[in-house]
């Protein structure tokens, strides 16, 4: 089992921690349905004998498939890769979240603090408001539903 280090922003290293940390390996490890398991095994590389050891903030174990990339010999990510990387957990969290917020209000009723306060408490994270979160959501929301605004008419 190899592991390798990259650097995302703290909320989302978070995420993903309290969404697929793994107790046995001591780091998140990938369920290999998802498509960031097979993103992760297309981008990794032969590590350049210029390059040290990886540092970061997040921590997951490579994929390890029967055919193909052997993760002794390919354990490296470009710069490049792990911002790819990094968009795409950055992205499964906002979706997460916008979707559990659309379905708390429209379905359950729930208001969109509470569905916030309730995420960030399931995934332990805590180097974000909630405020925030929700603004995101908001943002989101105008930028995707809002197609035409209506003027102020003053009469």
């Amino acid at each position: 089992m190899m592991t390798i280090k990259t650097v995302v922003e703290p909320h989302v290293a978070e995420y993903i921690r309290g969404k697929f940390f793994d107790h046995e390996a001591g780091a998140v490890r990938f369920p290999s349905a998802l498509d960031i398991y097979i993103l992760i095994y297309d981008l990794l590389q032969k590590r350049p004998a210029s390059n040290p050891v990886d540092t970061g903030n997040l921590e997951f174990v490579l994929p390890e498939r029967r055919e193909g990339k052997d993760p002794v010999s390919f354990n490296y990510l470009s710069d490049r890769a792990k911002k790819i990387l990094a968009d795409k957990m950055r992205l499964m969290m906002w979706a997460e979240l916008h979707d559990l917020m659309d379905e708390n209000k429209h379905i359950n009723g729930i208001q969109f603090k509470e569905s916030v306060f309730m995420f960030m408490r399931k995934y332990s994270i805590e180097s974000i408001t909630e405020d925030a979160l929700l603004k995101n959501y908001q943002r989101w929301r105008d930028k995707l539903r809002r197609k035409q605004k209506r003027s102020y008419t003053r009469k």
